[in-house]
């Protein structure tokens, strides 16, 4: 399989519920370059996630039994692969082999060392010296290991607490479907590596883009206002028409905002889209409450929105720690992030977390796009933004990472949207949130301010190996 995708055939889409994220050849026509985008999401620029996959058994073994055939075992597993194809069409399986001594490990170990992640499957008892010798390698390493299929298992909690065990974590389960499910922090770690994100800002980030390439691979590349306006008249103005027309006839309601202003609006989102194309990058992200504040022919909020729809990424406020964790989120489940200004209510045991940039496809690109209306930035009374309606009783998670070693996270179910809230306090796009804690504790616990990140779903299991692989300590706020 090739490890190289042009980047015209691939665009990242989500997934269902928790699954993880998937790629397909449809690219979405946006009518800004070329007829169609030849983007794709956050990391996955031009590489598959290079993963090893290792099956690990010994021959005439005792346990499951001593007349197992291996081969067929392998082949049993290669048709459960096959039912979650779709969820590892961005996956290239670099090493696929059946081990059976340690000195086969040997054998392999440079092609070992190259890539993102090792997935081991546990056939048969007898194969801890194989587990040992690949651990050893310092790889982020899944073991799945179904009943049955040894005794081994009795030491994997402990190889998990081991120095040397670090980068080490395990699926014991009957359910196939984790296959997939142990390559999603590889994915994230892969998607980190490759990313590059466009900051148009003229602060200095040096300090903090020097880190985050140091520890994760990620590029942060500071953008002139100079190109982003050039860019911005490079649009022409059918095609942004044509977008225009889009936003409007999607839209429930145009509420406050005339068509010139969603006309502009559009078309510096096209720019955005022209930008991340000519950069090769797949996060946009602008300062435009400091640095850039009324210097663009528009606010930039439709722009990220649709980045956001795309499975890219758009960001408010050069917020660079939202844009890093807006990746893992999108490399973990495949769904894009929502940034909010959160509001206590201890009454319901919740939190209401409010912006005024929402995103329509909170299940990722080829999801069901939200209902929307257009509206205008509440606090300015101006600029355009969708108003978006989530869905009630939803499961979402919301994280932030700080700093490269720390993840602040809680989880909760959506109780209240801006239909059900009735009300024109906080921004546009609202959801409240019912804590899985205690939201006392989660407001005397809060910390670094007020943005965060918060997607569909509990995905606190996938990011927990994540952050396990990466040195990162996971901190529920709410207990």
């Amino acid at each position: 399989m090739k490890s190289q995708i042009d980047r015209r055939q691939f665009i990242q889409i989500g997934a269902v519920g928790c699954a993880a994220c998937m790629l397909c050849s449809k690219v979405p026509s946006f009518g800004a370059v070329g007829g169609g985008s030849v983007l794709v999401s956050p990391g996955c620029r031009r590489t598959k996630v290079q993963v090893a996959k290792i099956y690990i058994g010994i021959d005439k073994c005792h346990w499951p039994k001593p007349t197992l055939d291996l081969k067929k075992e392998v082949a049993f597993y290669e048709t459960q692969f096959d039912k979650t194809k779709d969820q590892l069409t961005d996956v290239d399986f670099v090493v696929d082999e059946l081990v059976k001594s340690p000195a086969q490990v040997e054998k392999i170990k440079d092609k070992l060392q190259k890539v993102d992640g090792i997935l081991l499957i546990h056939l048969t008892i007898g194969t801890q010296g194989i587990i040992n010798k690949i651990v050893e390698l310092g790889k982020p390493t899944m073991i799945f290991a179904a009943p049955y299929s040894g005794h081994e298992w009795v030491g994997f909690g402990g190889l998990r607490k081991e120095e040397r065990g670090a980068k080490v974590d395990c699926i014991l389960s009957s359910d196939y479907s984790q296959l997939a499910a142990a390559i999603r922090p590889f994915r994230a770690i892969h998607h980190l590596r490759e990313a590059k994100i466009c900051n148009l800002s003229t602060r200095d980030r040096s300090d903090y883009s020097a880190s985050v390439k140091d520890k994760f691979g990620t590029r942060i590349k500071q953008v002139e206002l100079d190109r982003m306006l050039k860019l911005y008249e490079s649009i022409s103005d059918e095609a942004a028409g044509q977008e225009c027309n889009d936003w409007m006839k999607k839209a429930e309601k145009v509420v406050e905002p005339d068509r010139n202003e969603i006309f502009r609006s559009c078309k510096l989102a096209l720019a955005f889209e022209k930008l991340l194309d000519e950069e090769d990058a797949t996060v946009m992200t602008v300062d435009c409450y400091g640095t850039m504040y009324r210097k663009l022919p528009a606010f930039p909020c439709v722009g990220f929105t649709r980045l956001n729809d795309m499975g890219l990424g758009g960001i408010c406020e050069s917020d660079l720690r939202c844009a890093m964790t807006h990746i893992i989120i999108q490399g973990l489940c495949g769904r894009p992030g929502f940034i909010s200004d959160p509001t206590v209510d201890e009454s319901k045991n919740s939190i209401i977390l409010a912006h005024c940039l929402g995103t329509r496809k909170m299940d990722g690109p080829d999801g069901p796009m939200a209902p929307y209306k257009l509206r205008t930035i509440m606090e300015r009374q101006e600029g355009v933004v969708p108003q978006i309606e989530m869905r009630l009783g939803e499961k979402v998670t919301q994280g932030l990472l700080v700093g490269t070693d720390k993840i602040l996270y809680f989880t909760g179910d959506i109780i209240e949207d801006p239909v059900t809230l009735k009300d024109d306090r906080g921004c546009r796009t609202k959801i409240n949130v019912k804590v899985d804690g205690d939201v006392q504790t989660l407001w005397r616990n809060w910390s670094e301010g007020l943005h965060r990140q918060t997607c569909y779903g509990d995905i606190t299991k996938d990011m927990a190996r994540f952050c396990k692989f990466t040195g990162i300590e996971m901190i529920n706020e709410a207990v």
